[in-house]
């Protein structure tokens, strides 16, 4: 079993490491849309850890793809102030385990997710 688990983390890296950087952004908003769901499993499931757990992972996510922003860009302030609100709804939904919060938070992230592919595909980029 371990065998197994080194060789998908082995995987892992190298897909990382070997993905243009408009895939690691794609990367980033899979990861917290799948750690806002994990999340909400958590609350709903009233495990207060897994609950914690994965939307403090979610709300990592948020805070890297803010450091990524190249703000000379306009566009770059508009993203800021979304992901400024979605990782505010990502703590309070943390703090009060509130899962209508943090769904309202993923469907944002699903919506920016969304619009990276969009934006991916009017672009030719893999």
């Amino acid at each position: 079993m371990a065998q197994l688990r080194n060789a998908a983390e082995l995987y892992q890296h190298n897909m990382v490491q070997t993905a243009s950087p408009a895939k690691l952004i794609l990367m980033l908003y899979e990861g917290a849309v799948k750690f806002c769901n994990i999340g909400l499993d958590g609350i709903r499931e009233k495990d207060i850890l897994k609950a914690n757990t994965n939307i403090k992972k979610a709300e990592n996510i948020i805070v890297q793809l803010r450091m990524d922003l190249d703000m000379k860009y306009p566009v770059a302030k508009e993203f800021d102030q979304v992901y400024d609100y979605i990782y505010r709804r990502l703590v309070e939904s943390n703090m009060k385990k509130d899962a209508e919060i943090l769904e309202e938070a993923l469907e944002h992230i699903k919506t920016m997710r969304d619009t990276w592919v969009e934006v991916m595909r009017l672009n030719h980029v893999v």
